[in-house]
């Protein structure tokens, strides 16, 4: 019986989920090894895999970290920067925000660019923004550059010429000349050519920076997997939530920057309900989205290694990306993120994580410092887990807090539990209020090995009156890997395109030959739209593309309206064109329904701390087969990757899909 099989690699764990052509599931959860995330993963494999035969696996789908570690931790390789003449320095100058606690720092300094201002060149030659040749090539001073490129080691250089994506052919000359002394050249015009130098720019040398490792990686993975008796093709979960060849994704690397998070956004907007808010609290990092219509909130430009604030990213404190990306907001709170005490005595949780090695202190690995997991074990919310957890260490890591604050054990770990809950909440807050969404619309779809934990307490927060706990919550991305169809994203800024409808064939015929498919086969979907702004501004806005230009700028002007909250109509300039071409998997499938829930029996019991009922009291523990058709809280479920709380006031019931579902009672 053929098989798929999804892994992510996470700070914490690495899950792997294989389903085969039944819809039955395995799943594995395993320590990271970020000396070789390699290693994690094939034990994972070798878990799901059970006996079964591997020549049985047809593909895997793979969510990796490995682009987004390599641009925050500076590890990727040394690149050179090659521009129009006159333009050298638009990498050193860069742009950064002086955001509130840079402000007024006397001592403040810009974090160094992405390429150093020796490794930054010129050559000669100028296109115009219509795509007119200027000034013509001088091909010898390309071979001049490419001789000093050479000549200092650099194996891998990042082209970004002036208006490039209007006229890429000196763009390409270029790349001919350097190739014959440089590794690994990378064109903007083949990342991303789309209007604005500096963010064409900086995307495309992060592309320059880490494909080659991501080429590395990949290759090692397709070779590993192959000892296994794996040889099904591997495929990269994209930003933007699509599914690209291994091949693709080594080539445009940049398009995986954020491809983790983006799978367990895939797996929230595939439960029963339209409008959500996915929330993602794995070992490490919460994560959430908006999605509207089972359709995920999609930006196409984020900042990489940039400061957050409250959850949100803000511009100008990275490096930007031009690339689709589900839009995220993320906070460095996780169920290995670390309790301490700063210099005044107050209780501060994260962003450090205890990771998986040495792990919270219950986990016996060595680790002594108190985390989430250590709290939540002392509370009574936890005591089952992929590995065995140890109360008797989880208490003598809580009382390295409570001892300086002067208080009880169990309310040292709630006041963990609440920081923690509190500083998820501010991430949900900026993909909801910040935006003008009024969140008590929409469901939170809780999973990760944490996230059932805390998910009831962070929707009291906004009056969100329904929690989703999907099947296999603690490892929703993996399985959200399963679900992603293959697909790949197509840009081209075209100023007053004379035939609109040619430029998005163009681009659509590209887009599939990236997928190795025809327009014309069947299931395969092409979705197109445009940028457009009012003449006169910068900054343009995405709709839907129909050759109705009426109709066209009709959709403009309600987005417009929607995003900045006025009404406004005026004469409408079309900048760029995009293209989204997907493709169904070969035998993909949808899971069986569950069986229906048992009737309920006597469950066992555990103290559990509610401070809303006056401290610790006994409360059942159930699994999602015994807990009946409705178990009202104080109450525990347990999976086998996770367990979900259900607090006073809340009750909990279970679908026909397997979901549990948390609904407030009292409001």
């Amino acid at each position: 019986m053929d098989c798929a099989i999804g892994v992510d690699v996470g700070g914490t764990f690495t899950d792997v989920v294989l389903r085969d052509t039944s819809g039955a599931i395995s799943v594995a959860k395993c320590l990271s090894t970020h000396y070789d995330p390699i290693a994690g993963i094939v034990a994972g494999v070798t878990r799901v895999l059970r006996g079964r035969d591997p020549a049985q696996v047809t593909r895997v789908v793979h969510a990796t970290t490995l682009a987004t570690n390599a641009v925050l931790e500076r590890q990727g390789l040394r690149v050179a920067f090659v521009t129009t003449c006159g333009f050298r320095a638009t990498i050193p100058l860069g742009r950064y925000a002086r955001v509130e606690e840079d402000r007024y720092d006397l001592r403040f300094s810009p974090p160094p660019p992405p390429v150093a201002p020796g490794d930054c060149f010129e050559v000669v030659e100028r296109v115009s923004a219509r795509g007119d040749v200027l000034t013509p090539l001088d091909e010898g001073s390309v071979r001049r550059v490419a001789a000093e490129i050479a000549r200092r080691g650099i194996a891998s250089a990042a082209v970004c010429l002036l208006h490039s994506y209007a006229n890429p052919r000196h763009e390409r000359q270029v790349a001919a000349i350097l190739r014959e002394s440089v590794p690994d050249v990378v064109i903007s015009s083949e990342v991303w050519p789309e209007i604005r130098e500096y963010e064409r720019a900086t995307t495309t040398i992060m592309s320059a920076y880490i494909g080659p490792l991501m080429a590395s990686y990949l290759s090692r993975l397709r070779e590993r997997l192959a000892e296994l008796g794996i040889g099904a093709p591997v495929h990269v979960m994209e930003s933007s939530g699509g599914v690209i060849s291994a091949e693709l994704a080594a080539s445009r690397a940049v398009a995986t920057i954020e491809s983790g998070p983006a799978a367990g956004v895939l797996a929230a907007a595939g439960t029963e309900f339209a409008d959500v808010i996915s929330f993602d609290m794995g070992g490490t990092t919460a994560k959430t989205c908006v999605v509207r219509g089972g359709r995920p909130e999609i930006t196409h430009e984020f900042h990489v290694g940039g400061k957050g604030s409250f959850g949100g990213r803000r511009a100008g404190t990275g490096v930007p990306i031009k690339t689709p990306s589900i839009d995220l907001a993320e906070v460095g709170a996780g169920g290995g993120s670390l309790a301490w005490l700063d210099l005044a005595g107050a209780l501060r949780v994260g962003p450090r994580s205890a990771g998986s090695s040495p792990g919270p202190a219950c986990y016996g690995l060595g680790g002594s410092e108190p985390t989430v997991t250590d709290a939540n074990l002392v509370l009574g919310y936890l005591s089952s887990a992929s590995i065995p957890l140890s109360p008797a260490l989880a208490g003598q890591a809580l009382d390295r807090l409570a001892g300086p604050l002067g208080v009880p054990r169990e309310r040292a770990a709630y006041a963990v539990h609440e920081i923690v809950s509190a500083s998820m909440a501010s991430a949900v807050h900026v993909v909801t209020v910040q935006r003008g969404i009024d969140p008590r619309g929409f469901a939170l779809v809780a999973f990760g090995g944490a996230g059932p934990m805390h998910a009831a307490r962070v929707a009291e927060r906004f009056g969100i009156g329904t929690v989703v706990v999907p099947a296999h919550c603690g490892v929703a991305s993996a399985a959200g890997l399963l679900a992603g169809a293959l697909s790949t994203d197509r840009v081209l800024s075209r100023l007053d395109a004379q035939d609109p409808e040619a430029v998005l064939a163009g681009l659509a015929s590209d887009a599939a030959a990236d997928l190795g498919v025809s327009l014309a086969d069947p299931g395969v979907r092409v979705l197109r739209s445009v940028d457009a702004r009012f003449r006169g501004q910068s900054h343009d806005l995405t709709v839907p593309w129909t050759a109705d230009r009426q109709a066209l700028e009709s959709r403009f002007f309600a987005r417009y309206a929607e995003v900045y909250g006025i009404t406004q109509e005026g004469e409408v300039e079309l900048v760029s064109y995009r293209v989204r071409v997907t493709t169904p998997v070969d035998g993909s499938h949808d899971a069986p329904p569950a069986p229906p829930p048992s009737p309920a029996r006597p469950p066992r019991t555990r103290r559990a701390y509610f401070p809303e009922l006056g401290g610790y009291t006994d409360v059942p523990v159930h699994t999602r087969d015994t807990m009946g058709s409705a178990l009202p809280g104080p109450a525990t479920v347990e999976d086998a990757e996770s367990t979900i709380v259900v607090p006073p006031a809340w009750t909990a019931t279970r679908t026909a899909a397997g979901a549990v579902h948390l609904l407030r009672s009292e409001r």
